[in-house]
C-alpha cells in the first residue's frame, strides 16, 4: 500500500468516542431507586411504630388512671364545669359503638332501667363515658376547652383525617349537622354538641336529642 492509499484509509476510519465525563454506570440508576424505596419504607414503619406506641401509651395511662393531656383522673366526679356532648361513628355506612367506661379505670357496671351503666371505678377522668349511648361526660374542676382529640387520647384510640380507632379511610366529620373541615381532633366539646364521624362512606348527619337533665 502506498503512502497515499494509507492516508486515505486513515481518513475513512471513524475516530474513537471518548466516554462522557460524569456519566455513571447504567446499573446505578435502579440501585438508587431501590435504596430510595427502602428508605421510604423504613420511614413509614418508624412513623407507624411511633403512632402505635403513642396509642398504647395513652391506653395504658387511661387504664391506670394517669393524667392524659393534662386531664386528671380523680376519685370523685367534678361538677364545677359539667356539660355533655354526643359522639356517633359510622364505618362504611354502618354504625359503630362508642364503648362505656372510657376514662373510668376498673369500671363497675350495673344493669339499670336504661341498660348497662358504669356507676363507679377506681377514678374518673374529667372526660368519660358511662354507657354505650355516645354521651361524652365533661366533668371538670374548672371551665376549659376540651376537644375530641383529648377524648380519644383518654380512650387510647387514634383519631386523624384518615383514621378513627382501628378503622382507616377518609374521615368526614359533622358537628351539629354541619360539615367540619378541620382536623377532627380539634373538634371542641361544647354544650350539647352533636358530633358524627364517618369513615369511608359519607353518611348524612343524624340528629340526636339529649335526655332531659343532661
Amino acid at each position: 500500500m502506498s503512502k497515499k492509499d494509507s492516508a486515505a484509509a486513515t481518513r475513512r476510519t471513524p475516530p474513537r468516542r471518548r466516554p462522557r465525563r460524569g456519566s455513571g454506570a447504567p446499573w446505578l440508576l435502579p440501585v438508587g431507586v431501590g435504596v430510595a424505596v427502602i428508605v421510604a419504607f423504613v420511614v413509614i414503619l418508624v412513623l407507624y411504630a411511633r403512632t402505635g406506641n403513642e396509642r398504647q401509651t395513652h391506653a395504658a395511662a387511661g387504664a391506670t388512671g394517669q393524667t392524659i393531656d393534662g386531664i386528671q383522673c380523680q376519685t370523685a366526679e367534678q361538677v364545677v364545669y359539667h356539660i355533655h356532648s354526643h359522639l356517633a361513628i359510622f364505618v362504611n355506612g354502618q354504625p359503630g359503638t362508642v364503648p362505656m367506661g372510657i376514662g373510668i379505670p376498673n369500671a363497675q357496671v350495673e344493669n339499670t332501667s336504661i341498660g348497662p351503666f358504669v356507676t363507679g371505678g377506681s377514678c374518673f377522668h374529667w372526660l368519660h363515658s358511662h354507657a354505650t349511648d355516645g354521651i361524652i361526660h365533661v366533668e371538670s374542676p374548672s371551665q376549659r376547652q376540651y376537644t375530641l382529640g383529648n377524648y380519644f387520647d383518654i380512650w387510647g384510640e387514634q383519631l386523624s383525617p384518615t383514621r378513627v380507632g382501628a378503622d382507616t379511610g377518609t374521615v368526614i366529620a359533622y358537628v351539629n349537622g354541619e360539615r367540619y373541615t378541620g382536623d377532627p381532633r380539634e373538634i371542641p366539646l361544647t354544650v350539647h354538641a352533636v358530633i358524627q364521624l364517618d369513615v369511608g362512606t359519607d353518611v348524612a348527619p343524624r340528629p340526636y336529642t339529649f335526655a332531659q337533665g343532661l
